[in-house]
């Protein structure tokens, strides 16, 4: 190769070294001066050349190269030409680890160039885990224009909120302009819809810039029905097992080493280049790997050997709904060393006692105790018997750091998969808002938003695809109906094809800026910066913690401390009637910092004392779905 640009070739060397010395770089890679190389694994291709369609149509032979792989350096191959692979001089398809589809899952894949970007973030060093405060939201969704850069205006309010993280929902190329994003085909392309890369790029420009951490959902678990071509070019997936949404990936049968090598270089790719803090592993209960090295261990290892180059800190966040805390025990006590994991018992036990609820999964919930046990423990469930699964369920949590659980009371699919996508904000009392938002900001976990809860926004948020297959939309809406059939709702589901279904998603122009939505916000900004501020509820931790119910009153106590004193004291009111609490306090003057209840709030008043006296305090009486938070005075300390 001639004629290379020589800061193209120091991008692409810096690149490859970051992602790891010697690993393959799949996909084009743009190498300056007019020079790109593609590389794909294809080990299904008796041969395989790449179909160069623009600026103008010519053929160019890949080589075959060890375990399956396929390679040439292409001369006159700038960012913005678009490519198929042609295998075996018949099929064109687009790029398995395309950056780009500019045209949708079935159009050509277009070259990009990685160091082409002017990034502005070189300060920005992440955040550390007991400063995440996370916020979910869905690209297409949160603003009228459903774009990354149409996001950017937003960031002064989500900063004022008080968030610490944006968690985009997946972004990833999926089919058509509207779905959830866990049908998504091209896991190295930003959605074309959305922006592509430049938009993301942009977005996560902006909000570094802005002090705001940014995660990305990624889904490893399976990949989409439509545009999804990889089985042309090898075994992706494997026949011995399925998902509940499609076949699953091959991460332990013949080949399965470059398929773990595809997702992780993947995973390296969204923290490199475009420089996320974190991703969240969707559903990784739905990954099966009898391997003796589980394909997550191999993923964090991965992550962990590159990014202990960075000076930035970087989290890897699992979902999971098996209670198995091999996910996030460290690698040296065999685990597989992830960071952290979304807990859903905390958001079960929470959702049950607030709403009363007792179909599907939440048969398991609905007592005090349940939540008791979460806010102490983390799991609910350490091994007794499920109800709702009929067999024992979990394992003991008591042991792992609050850092390490992300707690909520709504989140997507907690909202998503109700049979209307009807959120709480719908229908609930205010107070009981109040209450559910206060559990989760001042427990001892890591606090997750989801998009316009906050405000208690009341547009649903209900499950939409955007699919061409007519059969493939028909089984859709059939796998929906049978998902859920546990929960006994009537009635059809909204149609997820339909584009009203989309569209009735959407924020509300209002956002919380008036009446009851206006409380609430304030209130969601009162409980984030209590945690930012207060010493007892700055660090997801659950040293110095005491929590005690009382099942008959509905009230919950948790008595939160620093490393050096007990700080801070809260009391939940989990019942219908006003109740009065006997709090034993360590000694000292706590003053009131929060009552739910308050007028400002948008409450009929607080009944609790502005002040206590530790060991002699009186009662403290609490109106209905209330809390009451009091931190000890500085010079009692």
């Amino acid at each position: 190769m001639t004629g290379k640009d020589v800061t193209g070739e120091a991008v692409l060397r810096k690149v490859r070294f970051r992602s790891a010395p010697g690993m393959i770089r799949l996909g084009a890679v743009y190498c300056g001066g007019g020079v790109t190389e593609f590389t794909v694994w294809a080990p299904y291709a008796r041969s395989l050349d790449v179909f160069l369609t623009s600026p103008e149509g010519r053929h160019v032979p890949l080589t075959a190269k060890p375990r399956g792989y396929w390679r040439a350096a292409v001369q006159d191959v700038y960012p913005g030409t678009r490519y198929f692979y042609r295998l075996n001089g018949e099929a064109e398809r687009p790029d398995p680890a395309s950056r780009f589809q500019p045209c949708g899952v079935h159009g050509p894949s277009e070259v990009t160039d990685p160091g082409s970007f002017p990034w502005e973030d070189a300060d920005w060093k992440g955040l550390e885990a007991d400063d995440l405060v996370f916020y979910e939201l869905h690209t297409g969704l949160f603003t009228p224009e459903g774009s990354f850069e149409a996001l950017i205006p937003h960031i002064p309010y989500l900063k004022d909120l008080g968030i610490t993280a944006v968690e985009l929902m997946p972004a990833a190329q999926f089919p058509g302009g509207r779905n959830w994003g866990y049908d998504g085909v091209y896991p190295y392309a930003p959605q074309n819809t959305y922006g592509g890369p430049e938009g993301l790029k942009t977005l996560v420009n902006a909000l570094h810039r802005n002090g705001l951490a940014v995660f990305l959902d990624v889904v490893y678990n399976h990949l989409g029905p439509e545009g999804n071509y990889t089985h042309a070019f090898g075994p992706y997936f494997t026949a011995q097992h399925r998902t509940p949404w499609g076949e699953a990936l091959n991460f332990e049968g013949p080949g399965s080493d470059e398929v773990r090598r595809f997702f992780i270089q993947n995973a390296l790719y969204w923290l490199e280049e475009f420089h996320m803090d974190g991703l969240r592993l969707d559903a990784v209960h739905g990954i099966v790997d009898r391997r003796a090295v589980h394909f997550l261990a191999d993923l964090v290892d991965a992550v962990h050997r590159v990014t202990a180059q960075w000076d930035r800190k970087v989290h890897l966040v699992a979902e999971s709904d098996l209670n198995d805390t091999r996910l996030i025990f460290p690698r040296g006590e065999g685990g597989y060393g992830l960071d952290a994991q979304w807990n859903d018992d905390f958001h079960h036990a929470l959702h049950a006692l607030l709403t009363g609820e007792r179909d599907g999964y939440y048969a398991d919930f609905g007592r005090l105790r349940h939540l008791e046990k979460a806010f102490r423990e983390g799991y609910v469930y350490t091994g007794q018997r499920s109800l709702f699964r009929r067999c024992r369920h979990g394992c003991p949590s008591a042991a792992i750091p609050g850092r390490q659980f992300v707690v909520f009371s709504q989140n997507h699919d907690q909202v998503g998969n109700r049979k209307g996508g009807d959120r709480p904000g719908r229908d609930a009392d205010i107070e009981k808002l109040k209450l559910a938002a206060a559990s989760v900001i001042l427990s001892p976990y890591l606090p997750l938003l989801f998009m316009g809860e906050e405000y208690g926004e009341k547009a649903p948020f209900q499950y939409f695809v955007s699919f061409g297959d007519p059969a493939l939309i028909e089984a859709v809406c059939r796998g929906r109906r049978e998902e859920f059939s546990a929960f006994g709702w009537d009635g059809e589901i909204p149609d997820p094809q339909a584009e009203e279904t989309f569209l009735r998603s959407k924020l509300g122009s209002d956002r919380g800026r008036t009446g009851q939505g206006a409380h609430l916000l304030a209130f969601y900004r009162r409980l984030l910066q209590l945690r930012r501020e207060s010493p007892a509820f700055a660090r997801a931790c659950k040293d110095h913690l005491q929590v005690s119910g009382d099942e008959r009153k509905g009230l919950l106590s948790v008595l939160r401390g620093s490393s050096c004193s007990t700080e801070a004291f809260c009391l939940f009111h989990f019942g219908e009637t006003t109740a009065e609490a006997e709090p034993d306090l360590p000694g000292g003057t706590w003053e009131r910092v929060l009552d739910s209840s308050s007028a400002e709030w948008g409450g009929k008043g607080a009944l609790s004392p502005e002040k206590l006296c530790g060991r002699s305090s009186a009662g403290v009486p609490l109106r209905p779905f209330s809390v009451v938070v009091y931190v000890r005075c500085r010079e009692d300390e």
